[in-house]
């Protein structure tokens, strides 16, 4: 962990390199709001950071929404993820389900990717594998715009909570 008034010190590449995991694999986003500093409350690095992503172009956002893994992710799938993804799905259960439970995670990642081109994302914290899977069944109703925005609104949320276990 590292407190708001060291990291507001840090040069703009030490920033960049403390907060990239923040958003998945999108260290454009802390690149963007380096320049900002010094900020007050972590609240208001985290506001800076969703109005960049919010500002970035629809091919940005895209690739940010992209970046992300599929939910209980196995074999190589699993190498890729990032040791933030990694925790926050062993906190979910999503590592010791049962086959059944992952054929059904599978089926429908496979569902949602085919549909929207883009991978299933919910902030996992304060899930369980049942409540997952119930979002994932809904949201497949919904059409691609109302999706991103969907996927957009819990990229930000799993940010907070990376943010909040990061910055003291």
């Amino acid at each position: 962990m590292i407190t708001l008034e060291a990291l507001n010190a840090l040069s703009a590449s030490e920033f960049i390199a403390t907060l990239g995991g923040v958003f998945e694999h999108s260290p454009w986003v802390p690149e963007r709001v380096a320049a900002m500093r010094p900020f007050a409350t972590r609240a208001q690095l985290l506001e800076a950071m969703r109005a960049a992503v919010q500002a970035a172009t629809p091919e940005e956002q895209l690739r940010l929404i992209r970046a992300h893994p599929q939910l209980a992710a196995r074999g190589r799938n699993r190498l890729e993820l990032t040791a933030a993804s990694a925790r926050e799905q062993q906190r979910a259960g999503l590592d010791a389900v049962t086959s059944a439970v992952l054929t059904q995670i599978d089926q429908l990642n496979a569902a949602y990717l085919e549909k929207f081109d883009f991978p299933f994302i919910i902030a996992v914290r304060g899930h369980d594998s049942a409540s997952i899977l119930e979002n994932c069944r809904r949201r497949l109703a919904n059409e691609e715009p109302q999706e991103r925005r969907t996927a957009l609104r819990q990229i930000e949320l799993i940010a907070e909570y990376r943010l909040n276990d990061l910055v003291g």
